[in-house]
C-alpha cells in the first residue's frame, strides 16, 4: 500500500461516501416533499380553528347583552331583527371612547376584500321621532368575525322554546339564539352553541299615550324603574 493511501481515503471510497451521502438527502427530500404538505395543512386547520373561536366568543359576548330598546317610546316591542344569516340589535356601546350611549350593531354574512365572512359593524342608535321618516343607520367599523370556508346561521327561540328561523315585530327579545356553525363538508363544528340572553323583556312600564308628547321619542330601556318618594303616587 502507499504511502499516500494510507494516509487517508482513497478516491474510490471518497466517491463512495459522496454517493452515500446524496442517496440519503434524496431520501429526505422525498419523505419531507410528502409530509410538508399535510402539515401545512394541519396547520392551516388549527389556525382556522382558533380564529373561528375567537369571533365566536366575541359573536356571544354581544348577543348575550342585546337590550330591550324600542324605536320609540311606545312601541310596541323592542328593535330586533333576525334571520338565519343576520341579526341586528341594540345593545349598550362598548370601547374605550365609546361612552355611555347605545348602538346599533349589525352581525350578517357578507363580503369584503377577502371573500365571504360573517361581519360585525355598528351605529350609533337614535329613536325615531314619531310622524318623521326614520333614518337608515350609517354603519362602520366592519370586523370579520367568521370566514369562509365556514359558515354561520342562527335560530331563535322563544318563552316556549320552540326553534324559529326569524324574529322580527315580537313583542320582546327572544329568549335563546342558537348559533351554528358548519364546515366546508357540511360538517355541524363542535364550536356550535346556544347563547341565552340576559333581558328579554322591558324593565319599565309603557309610558301612557296621554304622557308628554316630547317624551314620544324617548326609547325605552332594560333599566328598572325609580321609587316613588314619600307622598307621591
Amino acid at each position: 500500500m502507499s504511502q499516500s493511501n494510507a494516509d487517508g481515503f482513497s478516491m474510490l471510497e471518497a466517491v463512495a461516501a459522496v454517493a452515500l451521502t446524496a442517496t440519503i438527502i434524496l431520501g429526505l427530500s422525498s419523505i419531507t416533499g410528502l409530509w410538508l404538505p399535510n402539515w401545512r395543512r394541519g396547520f392551516a386547520d388549527l389556525q382556522r380553528t382558533d380564529l373561528v373561536g375567537l369571533g365566536l366568543e366575541r359573536l356571544l359576548e354581544d348577543l348575550s347583552v342585546a337590550e330591550y330598546v324600542t324605536s320609540w317610546g311606545d312601541a310596541p316591542g323592542p328593535f330586533f331583527e333576525g334571520d338565519p344569516t343576520s341579526v341586528v340589535f341594540v345593545r349598550s356601546a362598548a370601547g374605550p371612547n365609546s361612552g355611555p350611549q347605545l348602538e346599533v350593531v349589525r352581525i350578517a354574512v357578507s363580503s369584503d376584500e377577502r371573500g365571504r365572512a360573517l361581519i360585525r359593524s355598528h351605529s350609533k342608535f337614535s329613536p325615531i321621532v314619531r310622524g318623521r321618516p326614520a333614518q337608515p343607520f350609517e354603519f362602520a367599523d366592519s370586523v370579520a368575525l367568521i370566514r369562509a370556508p365556514f359558515q354561520v346561521t342562527f335560530a331563535y327561540a322563544g318563552p316556549e322554546h320552540v326553534w324559529a328561523q326569524r324574529w322580527k315585530g315580537e313583542e320582546r327579545l327572544p329568549e335563546a339564539i342558537k348559533v351554528t356553525v358548519v364546515d366546508p363538508s357540511g360538517r355541524t363544528q363542535g364550536a356550535s352553541t346556544v347563547v341565552r340572553l340576559k333581558i328579554t323583556a322591558p324593565g319599565v312600564p309603557k309610558p301612557d299615550n296621554r304622557a308628554n308628547p316630547a317624551s314620544a321619542a324617548s326609547p325605552v330601556t332594560n333599566q328598572a324603574p325609580s321609587s316613588a318618594a314619600p307622598g307621591q303616587p
